[in-house]
């Protein structure tokens, strides 16, 4: 089929094996690892949520890296949840996060945490990791578009 004739060329047909969507850009490297692109994405979603706050946050679609030592408190970890689920975590899911991620000793989610949650994510449920991203203004080319974040609304 020719790509120019799909009104959303970057989106895979339901029927597109994981891992394969995009050419050239993919979630996981071949090591299995986080791809560089999808670390600074979900750099830039960590750093929306995390104190203390990256400096020169004015522009929408400009890329937000965390401080250096910076974490998700209770209140970024429901901020992202809500954004991203459309519903902040139980207690329960907080309680697990905080035993098997990596957290500082107050209890707040590291970047390393963070990107433990999207490794295990992706390597389940690709698909899953791109609808996060989705609603966090990223386009399938993993790029930051303005508008994205703006009309992105959970729907489950």
């Amino acid at each position: 089929m020719d790509g120019a004739a799909s009104p959303r060329p970057e989106t895979p047909e339901p029927a597109s094996k994981q891992g394969r969507r995009n050419a050239g850009v993919q979630l996981l490297d071949d090591e299995g690892a986080i791809s560089d692109q999808l670390e600074a994405c979900l750099q830039h979603i960590f750093a929306k949520y995390c104190v203390p706050a990256p400096e020169g946050q004015g522009c929408a679609v400009t890329m937000l890296v965390p401080p250096a030592g910076a974490c998700m408190t209770g209140e970024g970890l429901d901020a992202w949840a809500r954004d991203t689920n459309g519903a902040p975590f139980s207690q329960e899911t907080k309680d697990e996060l905080a035993e098997f991620l990596d957290v500082t000793d107050e209890g707040g989610l590291t970047l390393k945490g963070f990107l433990q949650i999207y490794q295990l994510q992706t390597e389940n449920d690709e698909e899953e990791t791109w609808r996060d991203v989705s609603c966090h203004g990223f386009d399938r080319m993993l790029r930051l578009v303005a508008t994205r974040a703006e009309a992105c609304s959970y729907e489950g």
